[in-house]
């Protein structure tokens, strides 16, 4: 069963929009920009710990309008 992550991002103000372009990476299942603390949402499956964080660095670490991320590591879900 793959690691399924939920990143959260804050991005500088107008720049959300660059994050949810990461939905082209593989392994990022949803991206939206959304209102609140964060400015958007991404849904990452991957196989194991290393390739979350691989996609999370390939995905945010190039972006330099990206403030701050805290990633929550689904521990239970159902079967699609």
């Amino acid at each position: 069963m793959p690691i399924r992550a939920f990143v959260l991002v804050k991005t500088k103000p107008g720049t959300s929009e660059e994050v949810v372009r990461a939905r082209r990476v593989k392994g990022v299942k949803i991206a939206n920009s959304v209102f609140g603390r964060y400015d958007a949402i991404l849904v990452i499956e991957a196989k194991d710990l290393n390739e979350l964080k691989g996609i999370i660095y390939e995905v945010l670490e190039k972006l330099p309008n990206v403030e701050h991320t805290e990633t929550h590591i689904a521990i239970f879900h159902p079967p699609e």
